[in-house]
């Protein structure tokens, strides 16, 4: 076939550079993505992910979308390495029958392949989630501040700002995390990860190939590029619809500090069980 021509190496560092420029393009996406789902209990500060690109940028300026983009332009080649090689040994094995992967087998090693990445995904995860969610946390405490101020003296003065307190950086929380709790603190919430990731990569792989080999002009030829980019598309988005509540879940328990009167969780059960049955209420 021929993309078993293509040398690990090269796979290797083609899915680096996508990882890479993805980070790049969609990361305010994933930063609004955290911050609602992170928001609960009556302390809504946004109301689509619009509305909270539109107030980090007015708060925190135009960089303060890319909070914590650097811990993941860090580690998603490692990655994308891992998961893309994992798949592909998994393939591998999987066919040294010489016969076409079934549909199962491509699911088997999509299984693989998401389990291996979460080596490096979950302190990913913990770390980017923890920069993303602080600028959240400071808006409404400053909030809740200027609605106390205002209640206290009858409106009749401006509040005063409470002053910002210092935004974390990715190597003081990894820090304070191994101090406090060793390597297990950066693996927090490893087992909702695996129940995001796992999943995503048994849909995401499968339905890839399968859409990318429709688009193929003839047997061992390559599809063309808009093919493999639309696969892509409609894969990844599939996946990660499919596996949208086990992401709510895991961002909750990975997030280490709260918002006032927010909730805290046992466990993936119990976060699970609290997010079906709380509706949000207005702000």
């Amino acid at each position: 076939m021929a993309d078993k021509q293509i040398s690990l190496p090269a796979k290797l560092i083609n899915g680096g550079i996508a990882g890479l420029i993805g980070v790049t393009c969609v990361f305010p996406i994933d930063l609004a993505k955290t911050r609602l789902q992170n928001q609960q209990n009556g302390q809504r500060l946004y109301t689509s992910m619009s509305d909270c690109l539109i107030k980090t940028i007015r708060s925190e300026g135009y960089f303060g979308m890319y909070r914590g983009a650097a811990v993941n332009l860090t580690l998603v080649t490692p990655e994308k390495a891992i998961k893309l090689a994992a798949n592909d040994f998994f393939r591998y094995q999987l066919s040294k029958d010489g016969q076409k992967l079934t549909l199962f087998k491509e699911m088997l090693a999509g299984c693989g392949a998401g389990t291996c990445q979460v080596i490096v995904t979950t302190p990913m995860e913990m770390l980017k989630i923890q920069l993303q969610d602080a600028g959240r946390i400071a808006a409404q405490r400053k909030t809740l501040s200027g609605q106390a101020q205002l209640s206290g003296r009858g409106g009749a003065q401006p509040p005063v700002e409470p002053p910002a307190a210092p935004r974390p950086t990715a190597t003081q929380l990894t820090r304070d995390l191994l101090r406090s709790h060793g390597i297990a603190g950066l693996y927090k919430g490893l087992g909702a990860t695996l129940l995001r990731d796992v999943p995503f990569s048994i849909v995401y792989f499968p339905l890839f190939a399968n859409l990318n080999q429709l688009g193929r002009p003839a047997s061992g030829e390559k599809s063309p590029f808009y093919v493999s980019f639309l696969a892509g598309c409609v894969a990844g988005s599939a996946a990660a619809v499919a596996v949208n509540p086990c992401d709510v879940v895991k961002t909750r328990l990975q997030t280490l500090q709260r918002g006032v009167n927010e909730d805290t969780y046992s466990g993936f059960l119990d976060c699970a069980r609290s997010c079906g049955t709380r509706a949000p209420q207005p702000s």
